[in-house]
């Protein structure tokens, strides 16, 4: 057995390296036990949103994410939404996440998943206190009083080896092997919806889209699938591309014509090459609690949706920011086990609501619609209702926002509970992410976050701030403190005093600081 980890993540994709990163810069020792020993090939989870550029910016490798795109810089990253076929001509602007850019401390990015994992693979090899464990299986996830031990194989044949740690992170996909050892279970919502997902070659469709210029994915709304998506999304500029729709429930590889309903979505013939086809099922599933005892889960293990939206990546790495400092203070001591609870308070619920107030809500309005309104019935009638739902199409966009009203380690907050659903303010709040505003001494306010709780104090009096200061070493909670102007931007802030948690939101606002102590210890989750 290897000496003893602090964390022991089963599952290397792009959730669990973001974990391995932000826990080994904290100073820990991990180890990551991944089945492939190279990411797969499949270009899912391209999308990623501002907030998860943030993460790649506190992980050390933003710009090699961004130099990774397989789309030239400078290419356009947004989406379209059409009606009937892809070429039929109604089409509108979709899930233009540049939109709330202002709000974010980076720019969005678009590139394969795979893309993204291999970076991630880079970075983390560069921090010598995690132990990468390539091509190994977990088979047992036992734990105890005092850890955790991992049983993991090598795929191809070899000896069983076992690692020892004080905790464990399960981030190994929807059918997670270590949520099921933990004994957690899970709720279903299946929508009895077969899906295919197709990644191809196809040059002449790529000719077809240059009307689009700018686009690299397309959402093709047909009646007869009853508000499920005909998607389609770019790979590179060179022809490649993936797409994913229903499928009847006996499709297999051999007995459908893919070509041909590649050509009716699209609403053109061209040529194809197919390089994978593959199946999974529409559904929903987050699993009833996201810890027992020692053993953790996070991303796909967590929760698992439809890929609408480009949802699922950027919430798994939410968790891994969350899940990250949370275990960092219960591994050095300054806060209990308590805080650990609110990751699943504040989690999942959130993703709770990214599937009922987005995804679902998606398909549930997009087939109400097909069914009220269809050009060949009342053309002028459908071209109104069509307009509007293109003038409205931002709403979406602004509403995705995160956010932790309501939470247990949020003092003095909004009421409410974690929610997806919210809305994009300057304004610094309780449980919300920390808008970025610019300091007097000209930089970003993200750049003078260290990683450890800030307090922002605003033309506060030094009797305050070192109030905090003393609270903080008698907790031993790392805490540094930002002294600026309470003008410029930072009016939009509307607070004195901002303290800002190791993951960038907000955990109090206040006007002066009459009880640091409660402050503090309301953040950590300590009860006396």
């Amino acid at each position: 057995m290897d000496q003893i980890q602090d964390v022991i993540i089963v599952g290397g994709g792009p959730v669990g390296m973001g974990l391995a990163i932000d826990l080994a810069q904290r100073g820990h020792s991990v180890a990551v036990v991944e089945r492939y020993a190279q990411p797969q090939p499949v270009p899912k989870g391209q999308n990623l949103t501002q907030r998860t550029m943030e993460h790649m910016q506190a992980w050390g490798c933003e710009a090699e994410i961004r130099a990774a795109r397989s789309v030239p810089k400078g290419y356009g990253i947004g989406g379209l939404t059409s009606h009937g076929t892809l070429l039929s001509g109604y089409h509108y602007d979709w899930l233009q996440r540049d939109l709330v850019r202002p709000y974010y401390a980076t720019d969005n990015e678009r590139l394969p998943q795979y893309a993204t994992e291999e970076v991630l693979r880079a970075r983390a090899a560069q921090l010598p206190n995690i132990a990468l464990h390539y091509g190994m299986t977990a088979t047992a996830v036992v734990q105890d009083a005092d850890g955790v031990s991992v049983t993991m194989e090598p795929r191809k044949g070899g000896e069983a080896v076992t690692l020892r740690g004080r905790y464990a992170v399960g981030s190994d996909g929807s059918r997670s092997f270590t949520r099921a050892e933990a004994g957690i279970t899970e709720t279903l919502r299946d929508h009895d919806r077969k899906m295919v997902l197709l990644v191809f070659d196809a040059p002449e469709l790529h000719r077809l889209l240059e009307r689009y210029p700018e686009k690299q994915f397309y959402n093709v709304l047909h009646p007869d699938l009853e508000g499920y998506w005909l998607f389609f999304g770019r790979v590179d500029l060179k022809g490649r591309f993936f797409f994913h729709a229903p499928v009847p429930l006996d499709t297999t590889r051999d007995n459908f014509d893919f070509t041909a309903y590649l050509h009716r979505a699209a609403g053109a013939d061209f040529p194809v090459t197919f390089d994978h086809i593959g199946f999974w099922d529409l559904r929903i599933a987050i699993a009833d609690s996201y810890r027992k005892d020692r053993i953790l889960i996070a991303g796909d293990a967590a929760h698992s949706h439809p890929p609408y939206g480009g949802f699922g990546i950027n919430t798994g790495f939410e968790d891994a920011r969350n899940l990250g400092w949370k275990l960092s203070a219960v591994l050095q001591g300054w806060a209990g086990e308590g805080l650990l609870d609110s990751y699943d308070a504040e989690r999942r619920p959130v993703f709770a609501s990214t599937a009922r107030d987005f995804i679902e809500k998606f398909i549930h309005e997009d087939r109400a619609f097909l069914h009220r309104y269809d050009p060949s019935r009342d053309r002028a009638a459908f071209e109104a209702a069509w307009n509007a739902r293109a003038s409205g199409a931002t709403a979406e966009v602004n509403a995705f926002e995160p956010n932790y009203e309501g939470s247990p380690v949020v003092v003095d907050g909004p009421a409410g509970q974690p929610s997806a659903s919210g809305r994009h303010v300057f304004r610094a709040e309780g449980g919300h992410h920390l808008p970025p505003r610019g300091l007097s001494d000209g930089r970003s306010v993200y750049d003078a976050l260290d990683g450890g709780f800030t307090l922002i104090a605003l033309d506060r009096p030094e009797a305050e701030v070192s109030a905090f200061q003393a609270e903080a070493a008698a907790l031993g909670l790392p805490l540094t403190i930002l002294r600026d102007t309470r003008d410029g931007e930072r009016t939009d802030w509307g607070a004195g005093l901002i303290l800002v948690r190791p993951d960038a939101f907000v955990a109090w606002t206040g006007e002066e600081a009459r009880d640091p102590a409660r402050v503090l210890k309301g953040a950590i989750g300590a009860t006396s």
